[in-house]
C-alpha cells in the first residue's frame, strides 16, 4: 500500500536490518511507551525472528504488521503499524499499534499510515471493528485517532505495563458502519 508520501510494506526478513536500525535509532524515545527491552531485542537475529512470526501470523490472517517507509527513501523504516489479535467470527476485530522514528513526527505519516490500513482493514479484510489503546499523556498519538475518526469509548485502568508501570489507556474505537 502506498501514497504518494509513505508506503506499508509487509514483514518480510529483508527488512531486519532496517528494522534494528529503526530500534537503534528510536531506543531512548520509544521507552516511555513499550514494554521494558532487554539488549537482545536490538539483535538482527531476535528482529529476523519477529519477522517470521508476523510473516506467519499474516499466513493466518491472526495479524497484520507493516512497516513504513517514505516514498523518497524506500530503504529506511520510519515507523512499524498493525492490526494485532485478528478474531474472526462473530467478532471481527483487531487492536491497531504504531509507532513512528521520532524525526518523522507532525509531518502526517502517522495520520495517513492509520487511514491507510483502516481502509485495508475494512475494505479488504472486511474487519467490523478496530481498537487502540492509548496513553492519555500520549497526546500525539490520541490526535492521530481523533483525525481518523477514532471514537473515544472509556480508560481500561492499568492496562499495559510501559516502561515497568503499569498504565492506564484511553479505549480508542473505530467502526466499519458499511457492515450494518
Amino acid at each position: 500500500m502506498k501514497n504518494q508520501e509513505i508506503q506499508l510494506v509487509p514483514a518480510d526478513l529483508s527488512l531486519a536490518e532496517q528494522v534494528v536500525g529503526y530500534y537503534t535509532r528510536n531506543r531512548d524515545f520509544l521507552e516511555a511507551f513499550e514494554p521494558v527491552r532487554d539488549e537482545e531485542f536490538f539483535s538482527l537475529q531476535y528482529q529476523q525472528d519477529v519477522l517470521r512470526k508476523e510473516m506467519l501470523a499474516y499466513k493466518e490472517r491472526t495479524a497484520f504488521r507493516f512497516y513504513i517507509a517514505s516514498v523518497d527513501r524506500p530503504a529506511k523504516i520510519i515507523g512499524i503499524i498493525g492490526l494485532n489479535n485478528v478474531v474472526w467470527g462473530a467478532f471481527c476485530s483487531a487492536f491497531l499499534g504504531y509507532k513512528l522514528d521520532k524525526e518523522y513526527f507532525n509531518r502526517g505519516y502517522m495520520t495517513m499510515a492509520v487511514a491507510m490500513l483502516t481502509k485495508y482493514a475494512f475494505e479488504k479484510l472486511s474487519l467490523h471493528r478496530i481498537e487502540a489503546n492509548v496513553m492519555p499523556k500520549n497526546k500525539a498519538s490520541l490526535r492521530v485517532l481523533e483525525k481518523n475518526h477514532f471514537v473515544n469509548e472509556g480508560t481500561s485502568k492499568y492496562y499495559l505495563n510501559i516502561n515497568g508501570v503499569w498504565e492506564d489507556h484511553i479505549h480508542m474505537v473505530k467502526i466499519n458502519y458499511a457492515m450494518h
